[in-house]
């Protein structure tokens, strides 16, 4: 008879907050990141859930508590380190050049090339054929000319883009900040499927989002913030939409914390 072993989270904070100029951004925050699943991090406006981006995204450092990721201990001082461990951050924009290429984007920075020396230079042909397969692979097949301007995609296909980028350049947990927020119905649907996708391939994503519908449509785990706390943490089906939409609006739990406060 196998034994099913449990699968070991590849980023966890434990006990993490942030502090700035005295005031409590992030307050005793715990979270586990788990290869193949996808973490939903919710929260209204003023939350924290920024703050907390950040943190993983290397942009601020932890005033307490502990960042781990393959289990070893991990002070992140800048995002090009939460890069080279692998964790990466896809921001609502994208950050997409709308007057260059589709392929250019895709490699930016990071060109493929040819040659030595002297003689070097980018291939083109590589960069273009990967940039495509990539992209369709995502399901944008819409896009068939790796010159195209960035600028004339969607915002869902700018998002597919920006995540299909990551997960090529070896991204074992992908953050995304809000990448429905400023989608209609039909572009949503095409960035859920791309965080479906990345989950299949063994990713680990973390989903921030206010809009509670796309969170369930996706998430694994989910995480409740109300005023820099973790108001809830829970498994996918333990709770209701509505239970999940009372606990965003905030509620009782709120006045809960501000107790909780008080008291302490």
């Amino acid at each position: 008879m196998s034994v099913e072993v449990p699968i070991k989270p590849i980023l966890t904070l434990e006990n993490a907050s942030r502090h700035f100029s005295g005031v409590v951004a992030l307050d005793s925050i715990d979270l586990a990141a788990f290869p193949g699943e996808v973490h939903c991090l919710l929260g209204d406006n003023g939350a924290g859930k920024s703050t907390l981006i950040k943190l993983l995204s290397g942009v601020h450092s932890l005033s307490s508590g502990s960042l781990t990721f393959e289990g070893q201990r991990h002070v992140l001082s800048s995002p090009r380190e939460a890069q080279a461990l692998g964790i990466a951050t896809v921001h609502q924009d994208a950050a997409a050049i709308p007057l260059m290429s589709v392929s250019k984007n895709f490699f930016l920075g990071v060109e493929p090339t040819v040659g030595r020396g002297l003689l070097r230079r980018t291939d083109t042909k590589r960069a273009n054929r990967v940039a495509l397969e990539q992209i369709h692979a995502m399901g944008i097949t819409r896009v068939t000319d790796p010159d195209q301007l960035v600028g004339t995609l969607s915002g869902g296909e700018r998002q597919a883009l920006a995540i299909a980028r990551a997960s090529y350049f070896g991204a074992k947990v992908l953050i995304l900040d809000e990448p429905t927020s400023a989608l209609g119905v039909k572009e949503s649907s095409v960035v859920l499927r791309q965080i479906k996708a990345s989950k299949r391939s063994g990713i680990a994503v973390i989903f921030i989002t206010h809009n509670a519908t796309h969170a369930i449509a996706v998430g694994d785990r989910f995480t409740v913030l109300i005023q820099g706390r973790v108001a809830d943490a829970f498994r996918k089906g333990e709770r209701t939409r509505n239970q999940i939409l009372d606990l965003m609006a905030g509620g009782d739990l709120e006045a809960e914390l501000f107790d909780r406060t008080a008291q302490e």
